[in-house]
């Protein structure tokens, strides 16, 4: 996610690095490399100017603390304005009504139907409430029985007429239905078109004077780039959506969308797709995101996706066998496993500063764990309890039965007393104080 952004901007600011103050030449440098890098992510030139105009005129404008250089001062600046082009803060859902209704919006194959799934997941699972999804895009088979699968993927209702052919009767059919069954949320997933037409713009407008939403959601291929944009403005002037859904933006190293759609059609990004899965779904912040542009990482979201997982009765559990030394592999298996439902490993390490680029070469696939979970399987209920009995001819069985190395074997296992060891110093007067932050902190949510 904008590794080509990330790494761009990280040289222009080099190029003040050894100054001890700012002057119009090296600011202009500097911000000729910034304008040249949101180019080449496929930022328009008209908003790339307008930002290095604004960074400017504020660097300019700075008296430089002795503490601070010059280039830490130009990555402050450059981050707040990041922050600011893509909206400044996040943007909550209105979910007001009872029910609420949300329409879906956007072209087709851009994601419109999965994302009606996720956001169901995401408001079912994180807000607790009680979805329904329609099916209301009446041109696309595929679409009614893909929205079914996914559905029941999450157990939640989805709402059909498939014999009929007019999405906005479909649309109201469903509110009423909702207000009988006693869902508190309806979801209306439209039909879209590989481009923009007038008989697709009419019918999706009709729909929304027919139901008027509480919120509608235009939802967008951030890879498509300002053509991304270019669709959201067309679709703003027709509908006056009220967000913006990026997806796919995980493969995106481009995100000139992301980056220009606020400023183009004066609407907040409110969710971004970053995955496959059905809880491949985050809130957009734009700070976070612009910590994450600038190589600073997002400890913040890292640890709310941890706090996800965190579950305080089996903690205590895992904290009492730690603190007596009886940690083993089943725990940490169960550890693994917890990390795996937090997401993408790579995009779990990219969160922490610094280590984006780091991992911008690096192939950090979902199956990462395999290979330590088939070891691990392999091991006898007795040796995964008591570690201390895997002799020679035990690890080598078990390299063998997992279709790994002895050398595999003997690296998970160190890593495994490591582990422990680390974790039993945690239980110590020392490491308890990180504990107590994180339980302090997912009460205060």
């Amino acid at each position: 996610m904008f590794e080509g952004l990330s790494d761009k901007l990280d040289r222009a600011f080099k190029v003040l690095k050894g100054h001890g103050h700012i002057t119009e030449i090296n600011v202009s440098e500097t911000l000729k490399d910034v304008r040249k890098a949101l180019l080449d992510a496929d930022v328009s030139f008209k908003i790339a100017k307008q930002f290095t105009d604004q960074v400017k005129e504020k660097a300019l404008g700075e008296n430089v603390l002795t503490s601070v250089s010059p280039g830490q001062l130009m990555v402050k600046i450059v981050h707040d304005e990041l922050a600011g082009l893509m909206g400044g803060e996040k943007t909550d859902l209105d979910l007001s009504g009872n029910p609420a209704v949300i329409l879906i919006a956007g072209l087709q194959g851009s994601g419109k139907t999965t994302f009606s799934a996720k956001l169901a997941n995401y408001l079912k699972t994180k807000k607790g409430r009680n979805p329904l999804l329609v099916a209301a895009d009446v041109y696309r088979p595929a679409a009614i029985e893909q929205l079914k699968i996914l559905g029941g993927q999450i157990q939640t209702e989805v709402y059909t007429e498939e014999e009929s052919k007019e999405p906005v009767k479909i649309a109201k059919h469903s509110i009423n239905y909702a207000k009988e069954k006693g869902y508190n949320v309806v979801i209306i997933d439209t039909a879209g078109r590989l481009a923009i037409d007038e008989e697709m713009m009419v019918e999706i407008a009709s729909v929304k004077k027919a139901v008027n939403p509480h919120e509608t959601l235009f939802v967008v291929d951030s890879m498509t780039g300002q053509d991304a944009v270019n669709t959201a403005k067309a679709f703003n002037d027709r509908l006056d959506f009220e967000g913006v859904v990026l997806t796919k933006l995980d493969g995106d190293t481009r995100g000139g969308a992301a980056l220009t759609i606020k400023a183009v059609v004066n609407k907040p990004i409110k969710f971004v797709g970053i995955g496959e899965k059905i809880d491949a779904l985050d809130i957009f912040y734009p700070e976070r995101m612009a910590d994450r542009i600038l190589g600073m990482g997002d400890i913040v979201s890292l640890v709310e996706k941890a706090q996800e997982q965190y579950d305080e009765v089996e903690a205590k559990k895992l904290q009492k066998k730690i603190a007596k030394n009886q940690f083993d592999f089943d725990d940490f298996l169960a550890q693994i496993r917890q990390i795996k439902k937090m997401g993408n490993v790579k995009d779990l390490i990219g969160m922490l500063p610094g280590m984006g680029k780091a991992l911008q070469d690096v192939d950090i696939g979902d199956d990462a764990f395999k290979s330590i979970e088939a070891i691990i399987h392999s091991m006898t209920p007795s040796e995964r309890n008591n570690p201390v009995i895997l002799n020679g001819s035990r690890r080598k069985r078990i390299a063998s039965g997992s279709g790994t190395t002895i050398q595999e074997v003997n690296r998970l296992i160190k890593q495994f007393e490591d582990t422990r060891r680390l974790m039993k110093m945690a239980t110590t007067n020392k490491g308890r104080g990180m504990i107590n932050m994180m339980k302090n902190m997912k009460n205060k949510n």
